[in-house]
């Protein structure tokens, strides 16, 4: 086989690889609906009475560079994370690098105690996976009363949002990339 001919079926191959994780990630499709209670908890996060919100029990595949949007998230007793962390039943400091990653990418657990590196805006941060964004449940006090986490989310502590240098108005929901360590 003459070198063009590897070189065209390398190619080939690459680009099958990338088309197929493309097509992938738009499989991730809601599967089902929640709809919060009639009255409820008021506060500017909290799920709003009567609404319906897309359940996930996926996540889309998680690659080199798996785009996510990222939010603030207070992992420590009396924060918005609501009960303590799934993976250690712990509450943890803001100036702690931990995250919690959605159903599909949270894996059961299978994460846990594990580190994400998480890129945005140049920089790179090492963050411990200590929780999950819920993407089944939620608008009840185990979750805060918010709603159910959207299928590509990561939460993060302020000690990540800090460490990447992102601060003020740009905090929320900022789109980054992250990958497993």
């Amino acid at each position: 086989m003459s070198t063009t001919s590897i070189l065209v079926l390398a190619l080939a191959a690459l680009l099958l690889v990338a088309f197929s994780s493309t097509a992938l990630a738009d499989k991730c499709q809601p599967s089902g609906t929640l709809e919060s209670p009639a009255t409820g908890h008021t506060c500017d996060e909290c799920c709003q009475p009567g609404h319906v919100y897309p359940t996930y029990q996926c996540s889309p595949p998680v690659s080199r560079h798996t785009k996510a949007i990222m939010t603030l998230n207070d992992f420590s007793k009396g924060g918005d994370g609501g009960d303590p962390s799934e993976c250690d039943g712990k509450y943890h400091n803001n100036t702690e690098r931990v995250v919690a990653l959605s159903t599909g990418w949270y894996d059961k657990g299978k994460r846990c105690g594990e580190y994400i590196r998480i890129n945005a805006k140049g920089r790179s941060v090492l963050a411990k996976v200590v929780d999950e964004c819920d993407t089944l449940h939620g608008c009840d006090k185990p979750h805060a009363f918010q709603p159910p986490c959207p299928h590509n989310d990561i939460d993060a502590s302020r000690a990540v949002w800090d460490a990447l240098g992102i601060f003020g108005d740009e905090v929320g929901d900022f789109p980054i990339t992250w990958s497993d360590a």
